[in-house]
């Protein structure tokens, strides 16, 4: 393994999930901003079609996200106590930069499909974790039952094929878990063989017999 290779890996294994409510001030400043939000023009984009944009709640605006996150609530459960309808505003004051992922299903060539635009929205903001992570912040993805409400889509101004995918949430870390275990590639590997089909695994390496 290369240093280049183990400084890679080294930062993937780092990168965890870190609660909103457990990321702090100060988030970034403009500089490294740029460089979370520059690290996502690295995705693969079938087409170059930039399928996903990002919409920054700053903290001037985080009333007004609060207030959807309290109607969506409201809408699904007309008995919610007031207690829980606060809890809901509350999640819009979390983590100091705060950003709606938004994928567009229809932008430029029809013929590539939904999947492949989440697909490449995904690898776009794990781009922006890892940037996020080598900057020394905590990171965190959110989604939940009103990314899906009309009050939060008006309110993003989402046209018909855009999908609010889900939030990022970036800032200092307050306190951290313990790192999880990571599941290995002998659990989500499969290999296509001759004369069993897919088999579960890593295929043993064919030996090089000239």
């Amino acid at each position: 393994m290369t240093d280049f290779s183990s400084l890679v890996a080294t930062l993937m294994q780092s990168r965890q999930t870190i609660l909103p409510k457990r990321l702090l001030a100060p988030g970034p400043d403009a500089q490294q901003l740029a460089m979370i939000l520059g690290a996502a023009a690295s995705a693969p984009d079938h087409g170059q079609l930039v399928p996903w944009r990002f919409v920054i709640v700053p903290a001037s605006a985080r009333g007004l996200l609060a207030d959807q996150f309290a109607s969506a609530l409201v809408e699904r459960d007309i008995e919610a106590l007031a207690e829980q309808v606060e809890q809901a505003r509350e999640k819009a004051y979390r983590a100091p930069l705060l950003l709606l992922v938004v994928v567009d299903g229809a932008r430029g060539e029809p013929s590539i499909d939904l999947h492949e635009r989440i697909v490449s929205a995904g690898c776009a903001v794990q781009n922006m974790l890892l940037m996020a992570t080598s900057l020394g912040y905590g990171s965190a993805l959110t989604s939940g039952k009103a990314l899906k409400s009309q009050g939060l889509r008006s309110l993003f101004a989402l046209a018909a094929q855009e999908h609010a995918l889900c939030f990022v949430s970036v800032g200092t870390v307050q306190s951290r878990k313990s790192q999880r275990s990571r599941p290995t590639p002998a659990d989500y590997v499969a290999h296509l063989t001759v004369d069993q089909g897919v088999v579960s695994g890593l295929p043993l390496q064919e030996s090089n017999t000239e």
